[in-house]
């Protein structure tokens, strides 16, 4: 097995898995956020509420920047994936 492959098994079976269950905890973080802020019955419960919205969201939009980024560079270099293999396009 050369280095090529073992990076390719590395980011099918680890790293894409890994990024998609952050966007998942990300968007459960968002939603637990909304579903405290307007739920909320104090001012400083709608602030928490807030705060993980917040959070919830820029997680997200960290997720879906790292698959921008991995593509940018697979498409300026002109890396050449296998057949079957794709980077995600969330």
């Amino acid at each position: 097995m050369n280095i090529d492959q073992l990076l390719l098994k590395i980011n099918t079976y680890i790293l894409n898995p890994f990024i998609g269950f952050l966007f998942v905890l990300a968007t459960f973080l968002f939603l637990y956020g909304m579903t405290r802020y307007y739920i909320a019955g104090t001012p400083q419960d709608r602030a928490t509420g807030q705060r993980h919205m917040v959070w919830g969201l820029l997680g997200m939009f960290i997720m879906i920047s790292v698959f921008g980024i991995m593509r940018l560079i697979i498409g300026t270099f002109g890396i050449t994936l296998p057949q079957g293999v794709s980077i995600p396009t969330n």
